[in-house]
């Protein structure tokens, strides 16, 4: 049986933290910023818990992490 690969698209955006949970950061932060208010920037700097229905597909596509 051949090692299994990492997906380095995801190994870069997801870190595991000390329960097991899987962390991200949240998306539209990059771009088209001067529409957005303070307080959405703000709470998008905050790295957030992925939503339980994607973690099954991302430990899939992250088996050593």
């Amino acid at each position: 049986m051949p090692k299994m690969k990492t997906n380095r698209a995801a190994a870069k955006r997801f870190k595991v933290t000390g329960t097991g949970k899987l962390k991200r950061n949240k998306a539209y932060k990059s771009h088209i910023l001067t529409k957005k208010s303070p307080k959405r920037k703000r709470n998008l700097r905050k790295a957030t818990i992925t939503d339980k229905t994607n973690v099954k597909n991302m430990k899939k596509i992250l088996p050593y992490l």
